[in-house]
């Protein structure tokens, strides 16, 4: 697993958008609004996936 920090997630429709987009992408995820994280349940083409979908909706990721 991997865990991707995005300080700039505020409120319940940050959390909306990030799980509607990595649905469509099929990814195995969880998202924690009260740790600003999104963790990825999946090898490296799911991370990079991840953080291309996080890049896209405007979030700044940190692997952590």
């Amino acid at each position: 697993m991997t865990v991707l920090k995005a300080e700039d997630m505020h409120c319940e429709k940050c959390v909306e958008r990030i799980t509607k987009a990595m649905e469509r992408e099929g990814l195995k995820f969880q998202v924690s609004l009260a740790d600003k994280t999104v963790t990825i349940d999946g090898d490296d083409k799911a991370v990079a996936t991840a953080k291309e979908v996080m890049d896209d909706l405007g979030f700044d990721t940190v692997e952590v």
